[in-house]
């Protein structure tokens, strides 16, 4: 039985290409307020799991459910507008577009205004148009970058690519953001900072947090829970001291039993 407060549930989930099953009755519960980690060895699901709950991949069996509604098999721009935004393990930028731009893309599963309205430059849609641009400067502060609003998105260094990502995801006003591996080719004190972004989103906009990392020692030092995966199973959950120490854990990581 999950707590009522689980802000996201995954029951059985699995998804299978063809003969190979990427993913198998995998089943985790995030709470609200919670930074989650999910782990485990290249090529054991995790970004598979992260399309299964965003949409990108149908289920071939499971369930996923925000909020206690079911949201497997809605479109990824529903799953947004419901909440549960996301990024990329590969950047994916418009990198042509200012920075405040792209951050005020992000903005569009929260707008109202129409094909209409914008031909006809209603009052309405300037309103609105103005809201998004201060929406997209507060998201933009708010990751460190309001000061590169008006730069291009693939001229900036690869960290502030990154934040901006966040920034992005951000502005669809998720209650649960999943990050995957969003310190991957950053140095020891870019990844300080971004953990500290992390707390600072949770304390100050009571953000739910689900993240894939490569960097275990991030990991343990941030998340509140960890569950890792092996092969498409889930083989370890709980607090990040008591994963650390679990055989099935170690043995997946190092191919035997540690001293």
């Amino acid at each position: 039985m999950c707590s009522a407060k689980a802000l996201l549930e995954v029951s059985g989930v699995g998804k299978r290409f063809g003969g190979l099953a990427a993913l198998s009755e995998v089943s985790l519960t995030v709470q609200a307020g919670e930074i989650y980690g999910l782990i485990g060895p290249n090529g054991a699901g995790k970004t598979t799991l992260f399309n299964c709950l965003t949409g990108l991949y149908d289920l071939s069996e499971g369930q996923i459910r925000l909020a206690g509604e079911a949201i497997q098999g809605l479109k990824p721009h529903a799953i947004v507008q419901r909440g549960f935004a996301r990024t990329f393990q590969n950047i994916r930028l418009f990198a042509n577009m200012t920075a405040l731009e792209n951050v005020m893309v992000g903005r569009h599963p929260r707008t109202r205004a129409g094909i209409l309205g914008s031909v006809l430059r209603t009052a309405a849609e300037r309103r609105e148009e103005a809201a998004i641009r201060e929406a997209a400067h507060f998201w933009l502060e708010r990751v460190g970058l309001n000061a590169k609003a008006r730069s291009l998105a693939g001229h900036l260094p690869y960290g502030a690519q990154r934040r901006l990502e966040i920034a992005r995801a951000l502005a669809t006003e998720p209650r649960i953001l999943a990050l995957d591996e969003p310190v991957a080719g950053m140095n020891p004190s870019e990844r300080r900072d971004m953990a500290d972004l992390f707390l600072r989103l949770r304390h100050d906009h009571q953000l739910t947090l689900l993240l894939i990392e490569h960097d275990v020692k991030l990991v343990m030092g941030l998340c509140d829970r960890v569950a890792v995966l092996d092969y498409g199973r889930k083989i370890a959950e709980g607090s990040p001291a008591s994963v650390q120490r679990d055989p099935a854990v170690i043995k997946a990581y190092l191919g035997g039993h540690a001293a």
